[in-house]
This record gives structure tokens, C-alpha cells and sequence, in this order.
């Protein structure tokens, strides 16, 4: 790292608590602020560090959105990452063309029409635990800094299995010979037996 710490200007260069670190090794930059003046170390500021995992690559961009803001807050406020995660969910819900009037009856109507009941189960504990989260009395602090990184991981879950998964199965089956499918369409439809 090669650092320059930040300074004022007027009656000279005064050094201040913030310093810019830039890594030889990737190029990358970072602001840190520290608890004494002119002083090369103390808490990364820029960019935000988060254990949190990236937004799955098939996750909508207004899922994405909410998702990103989630993982930059979540090591400094795990309770507002989770109320973020709880949105994200509520608009991939919604994405997902569930009907209801709220996210509990969005589920319901995604579970009325085979949702699996691991993803039904992943959808309402990020529901609850994201809106327990920022409701006086219903959650600990540090209940919730524990699970909030694996409400990450669930909303990554529910997007494999909701829009990953079904997008390779009908990649793979559009690539079928013409033939095959429409043997298999015949044979959905009751008309005779399927192409070996």
C-alpha cells in the first residue's frame, strides 16, 4: 500500500484524519479514517468492506439494487440490511407475478402454485426476520447481526430457484431437435408416444 494522507489548504497544509491508501498490488483505492491526526492506519471507510455475498448474476436490476445498498450497510447496521433484504424479496415477488395485496399474500399465491417449500420457507424467514428487524421489542440487535448475512444468501437461493433454474431447463429443452418437441408436445397433450 502507498499511502497520502489528506490535508487542508489555507495558512499552509494541515494533515488531517483521513488518508488515502492506494494498493500496488490490484490499483484499487481506499479513504481511512483514523483516530489520530496524520496517522496511516485506522478504519477503512471507502469502499465499504461487507462479508456479505455478491447479488446472484440472474437477480433483476430493482432486486439488484436494493440487494447492493443491503451488503454496503450491513456490516454497520445488519437491521436495516435485513428491512433492504425483506424489499428485495417483496419486489422479486412481484417480478415473479404473485398476486396479493402484501408480501405475505404474494407468497401464499406463489406457494398456492407449487412453490417448493424450502424456497416458501427462505422467503417468509427473510420476510419476518427483515421485518422483526426494525420493530421495537421483536428482535435482538444481536440476534439479528447473526442471520443477516444468511439472509443474503437466502435471496441468492430463491433467485437460482425461481429464475436460474427454469431458464437452463428451457435453454437446454430449446435446443431439443424440432422433432423431439413436438413429440413431446403430442405426448403432453395425449395425442401418442414420446421420441425415444
Amino acid at each position: 500500500m502507498k499511502w497520502a494522507i489528506l490535508c487542508t489548504v489555507g495558512n499552509g497544509f494541515n494533515g488531517t484524519r483521513a488518508s488515502l491508501a492506494h494498493c500496488v498490488h490490484c490499483g484499487g483505492e481506499s479513504v481511512w479514517w483514523s483516530p489520530k491526526v496524520q496517522a496511516t492506519f485506522g478504519m477503512m471507510v471507502y469502499p465499504a468492506a461487507t462479508s456479505a455475498p455478491p447479488p446472484h448474476d440472474d437477480m433483476p436490476e430493482d432486486v439488484r439494487a436494493d440487494y447492493e445498498e443491503a451488503r454496503q450497510i450491513a456490516v454497520v447496521s445488519p437491521r436495516a440490511a435485513s428491512a433492504l433484504l425483506r424489499l428485495s424479496i417483496e419486489k422479486l415477488c412481484a417480478g415473479l407475478n404473485a398476486k396479493g395485496n402484501n408480501i405475505n399474500e404474494r407468497i401464499g399465491d406463489l406457494v398456492a402454485g407449487g412453490l417448493p417449500i424450502g424456497v416458501q420457507r427462505a422467503l417468509d424467514a427473510v420476510r419476518v426476520i427483515g421485518n422483526n428487524a426494525v420493530h421495537p421489542g421483536k428482535m435482538d440487535r444481536a440476534d439479528v447481526g447473526a442471520v443477516c448475512n444468511t439472509l443474503f444468501a437466502l435471496v441468492n437461493l430463491i433467485v437460482e430457484d425461481r429464475i436460474t433454474s427454469p431458464k437452463m431447463v428451457d435453454d437446454v429443452f430449446s435446443s431439443l431437435p424440432s422433432g423431439a418437441r413436438d413429440a413431446i408436445e403430442r405426448r403432453d397433450a395425449g395425442e401418442g408416444k414420446q421420441a425415444e
